[in-house]
């Protein structure tokens, strides 16, 4: 096992989530954390930041006990073309559409990752996590966020 002969991407991937997961993990430390039940604004962040440091140790295992010359396959640029903006569209317009229809559009680009996916079950698939997600974090959790922006006020809302 010389490391000349290993391609060390996956190695590097690994690394670079754990340390990303300590970093934004060392963040939420002035946090309130809260429980489970009475979740505190720091609590969302360190169980994503605990999800991405397993993550994290998953792909730096894997990469570790991969044989020398393993080939790399095929990238999926399909893959990254949609799921890479999905978070930066809902980030820019979740404040100006509001959560409902950002959150549809960011489901729905996402969904079109892959290359199976069809428009129809997209747009299904887009409603129900858009309705579940709004169930779940405006009316269960009571989160203070508007459903709809200012930018749909044309609409009367």
């Amino acid at each position: 096992m010389t490391p000349s002969n290993r391609d060390t991407t996956d190695i590097v991937t690994g690394i670079l989530l754990m340390l990303a997961a300590a970093f934004f993990g060392w963040q939420t430390t002035g946090l309130e954390i809260g429980t489970s039940l009475r979740m505190g604004p720091g609590y969302f962040p360190m169980v994503l930041s605990a999800l991405l440091f397993i993550l994290g140790l998953a792909v730096l295992f894997n990469a570790l006990r991969q044989p020398e010359d393993a080939p790399i396959g095929r990238i999926a640029w399909r893959g990254m073309l949609f799921i890479l903006p999905a978070p930066v569209f809902f980030g820019l317009t979740v404040r100006g559409l509001g959560f409902v229809p950002s959150l549809f559009v960011t489901a729905l680009i996402a969904s079109m990752a892959s290359v199976r996916m069809r428009l129809l079950p997209a747009l299904v698939l887009s409603a129900l996590v858009t309705l579940f997600s709004t169930l779940v974090f405006s009316y269960a959790l009571g989160l203070p966020f508007q459903r709809f922006g200012p930018w749909l006020s044309f609409l009367g809302g």
